[in-house]
Order: C-alpha cells, then sequence, then structure tokens
C-alpha cells in the first residue's frame, strides 16, 4: 500500500474511485494510520489498521470534521500500544462500554432504592393502617374492623341524629406522624394526653397500635423501618393505667324497674333488643347482628355468631321467643334499623341510658351480660351451663374435654333463668296465651 504524509491538501483531495466500494490514503509517519473513503459519501474518516493475534483488525478512530491529523496520530500510536501489550483494542473499548453501562446501572438502581426509601420513609401512619385494616378485614369480625375505622378516623363528621360533630379517635393524633418517626417517646406522649379524657378506650387503642406495629415489622415494605414496637413502652401502658374491674349488675330488687322502663322506650326493636339481651346473657354486638334465618321457631333454637367460635347454639326461651315474634321483618336483620347503614342496631346504649336514668339505675349494655351470669345463681343453675349459654370458653380439662352438653340441657335450665328473672320483675308471662299471656303483676 501507497503511503505519504498527511496534510490538509492531499486529504481534501483524495477521493474513492467510483469502481471501489472503499479506497484508503495511508500515513507514512504513522504504521496504521489511514483516511477511508467511500464513493457515495462526502464524508471521510480516519482508521486504524493493525493485527491482532495474527488477524486484521480495523477500527474507526472518527470523522475528519472532528479530529485533527495530529489527534488521529495520537490515537493511532494509543492503539498500537495496546496492541503491544496484548490487549485488543475492540475488546478493550466492549469493556470500557460495559462497565459505563454497568455503573449507568448501578447508579439508577441506587437512585431508585433511595427513591423506595425515601417513600417508605413518607409513609404516615394513618397510610400504613389503612393498607392493614384492608389487609386484616377478612380475618376480623366486623365490630373489630369497626374499632380500627373508629380509632383512626379524623373527626369532625356529622352525626346523625344530632348537630354536634363526630369527635377525633384515640389514634388520629398519630395518624400524621411518618411510621419512621413513631417512637416509644412519641406513643408515651400521646398516653399521656389520652390518659385524661378516655384512658378505657385508649388503653383498647394501645392494643390495636401494638398488633397494627407487629404486622409493619413483618410486612416487606415497613419491616425496615419498623424495627422496634413503640406501643410495647412501659411508661404508656403506665400512664393510661390498670382497666378497673366494672360491677354494674342488676339486683333483683331492680329488675321490676328496669324492664318497666325499658318497655317503655318507644322504638319496640330496641325495646325487644335490650330485654333479650338481659336473658340470653349475649354480647351486644353478636345479638344485634342476629339474623332471621338464625332464629328457629319450629325446635327453639338461636344460632349465635360469636367471637369465641364460629358460632354457638343456644334456646330460644318462651319470652324471648314471643318477644322476636312480634317484630317487624324489614330485612334479614333481626333487630333491623332503617336508618343505620348496616341494616341492624349499632347504638342501642343512648335509649338503654334514658330508660336507666328513669328507672333510677347506673347501668352498661355489657353490665346486662353481667347481670344475667349473675342472676342465673339465684336459680342454682351450674356455672358451666351458664357460661356456655353465654358463649364463655370452657373452664378447666373437664368442661374442655368431658362434658359435651345437649340443647334440651340447656333449654331446661334457661327456661328456668328466664321464668325467675321474669317472676322478680312482676311479670306474668303465659307461652300458652302467645301475645295476649303478657300482663304486669301489681
Amino acid at each position: 500500500m501507497a503511503k505519504v504524509k498527511l496534510t490538509a491538501g492531499r486529504i481534501a483531495g483524495f477521493k474513492c474511485d467510483e469502481s471501489k466500494t472503499q479506497d484508503f490514503l495511508w500515513c507514512s509517519e504513522v504504521p496504521g494510520l489511514g483516511i477511508r473513503a467511500t464513493p457515495n459519501s462526502t464524508a471521510k474518516v480516519y482508521i486504524y489498521q493493525s493485527k491482532v493475534k495474527g488477524k486484521t483488525m480495523r477500527i474507526t478512530i472518527g470523522k475528519l470534521s472532528v479530529w485533527s491529523i495530529q489527534e488521529a496520530q495520537t490515537e493511532a500510536r494509543r492503539l498500537q500500544i495496546m496492541i503491544d501489550n496484548g490487549d485488543d483494542p475492540r475488546e478493550v473499548k466492549s469493556d470500557k462500554q460495559a462497565a459505563k453501562e454497568a455503573a449507568k446501572l448501578a447508579k439508577e438502581a441506587e437512585a431508585a432504592a433511595l427513591a423506595m426509601q425515601e417513600a417508605r420513609e413518607s409513609v404516615t401512619v394513618a397510610m400504613a393502617w389503612a393498607e392493614y385494616i384492608a389487609a386484616r378485614k377478612p380475618k376480623w369480625s366486623e365490630s373489630h374492623y369497626h374499632d380500627h375505622e373508629k380509632d383512626m378516623h379524623p373527626g369532625g363528621a356529622v352525626r346523625s341524629r344530632s348537630t354536634e360533630l363526630t369527635k377525633p379517635g384515640t389514634l388520629a393524633s398519630l395518624a400524621t406522624v411518618r411510621l419512621i418517626d413513631l417512637t416509644p417517646e412519641r406513643v408515651e406522649e400521646w398516653a399521656k394526653l389520652e390518659a385524661e379524657t378516655r384512658p378505657t378506650r385508649a388503653r383498647l387503642s394501645l392494643r390495636l397500635l401494638k398488633a397494627f406495629l407487629f404486622w409493619c415489622a413483618r410486612h416487606p415494605a415497613y419491616k425496615a423501618i419498623v424495627t422496634t414496637n413503640a406501643a410495647k413502652s412501659k411508661d404508656a401502658r403506665e400512664s393510661l393505667g390498670k382497666a378497673k374491674v366494672k360491677d354494674d349488675v342488676l339486683q333483683r330488687e331492680q329488675l321490676p324497674a328496669w324492664f318497666a322502663a325499658v318497655k317503655q322506650i318507644g322504638n319496640p326493636v330496641i325495646s325487644a333488643y335490650l330485654q333479650c339481651l338481659l336473658l340470653t346473657g349475649s354480647r351486644r354486638e353478636e345479638l344485634a347482628a342476629l339474623r332471621w334465618v338464625d332464629v328457629d321457631f319450629q325446635w327453639n333454637k338461636l344460632t349465635i355468631h360469636d367471637k369465641v367460635e364460629d358460632f354457638r347454639i343456644i334456646p330460644l326461651t318462651p319470652y324471648v321467643a314471643h318477644l322476636l315474634a312480634a317484630l317487624p321483618r324489614r330485612n334479614v336483620w333481626v333487630f333491623s334499623s332503617p336508618t343505620a347503614a348496616s341494616g341492624h342496631l349499632t347504638e342501642p346504649r343512648i335509649a338503654h341510658n334514658e330508660a336507666c336514668a328513669i328507672a333510677g339505675l347506673d347501668m352498661t349494655l355489657h353490665g346486662l351480660r353481667r347481670s344475667f351470669a349473675t342472676l342465673s345463681e339465684w336459680t342454682e343453675t351450674p356455672a358451666g351451663i351458664a357460661a356456655q349459654i353465654q358463649g364463655h370458653k370452657p373452664q378447666g380439662v373437664r368442661e374442655q374435654n368431658y362434658i359435651r352438653r345437649p340443647l334440651d340441657l340447656l333449654r331446661m335450665w334457661h327456661i328456668k333463668i328466664e321464668a325467675w328473672m321474669l317472676e322478680q320483675a312482676g311479670i306474668e308471662f303465659n307461652q300458652s296465651q302467645g301475645v295476649q299471656g303478657l300482663r304486669v303483676v301489681k
């Protein structure tokens, strides 16, 4: 190949013969450096050609418009030094490009990880709480789910039966706190404030918060930022105090006043509900959720869906059957409510408090359940039978593993308990007379 000293004039005058696909002008000063031209293109490029491992290698250095003659010669010498050192310039270039791509991907991954971490750390308690209760809802009862919604509710909504606005839930003050900032100190501060106004509710909220944080510690998105359970603070528990044992219970001599006041409630559904609550010893939520399909008037039994077992079957006693038979069948719920979103009673407490005020009594809805357990002892009902009717877990090895009471046995004692309460209340009820069999004995 003819070689010449590359000059601007020679390069400008160099053209590719139209009979060729390409042509070269080689440099006499730097071996391997040349100019490549093609017939269909005015753009000429610097190239470098040499042998690597016995095979001819050709590399494009760059366009003439970008590279000067001196720069191209310097680059050609650098490439030859690589070859002399046993390196293939093409592999070096490829490795360099790969390293560059890897560095770029690593930088992008780092940026994505940082963005994800920042997103995780920006999650507030309320945001994670919403995800938590949605994930756990299928495993919870309706009332347990409602407790979680109520605790995080911001308040300020108009009450359905009042012009007053709803108050914020006990955990609402923590809603905007970042999950990563929820420290034991923050929970302790919250507990001190809540202890001043509603310690009882706050104790429940603290337990719910603790379970929530345990869930976060197992969640893939939150376990990196929730490494300790802030709700396990001893100081927070001490600030809220211990729950006091409730002792509100109807005495035998108070039954006439209580029944008389409850029977005067204008809403017959609430009136029947409260009487059934006392006469069955049920939990308020499970009785409110009683459906008509759960009531068997033929075989005199009720199927109660409780929180201990999936359900329990208890006797449908005569007076309770009389109360239920008189109720309107507006929907699937026995204790229906046209105004409640659920379709059944949700807040009979107000009517009950008014009735108790008329009777001169201080009694909670749960106190009626406590009253059933206490008053049943007057009839010498075995404790295990009363507990089974109420849905308490069996106590002791014998109750747990050996006692299997038939419904008829429960019915015998349950009817006895009901009859005794009605007698003490001054109510004479004759099952055979139906609705006409109810009158007050003076």
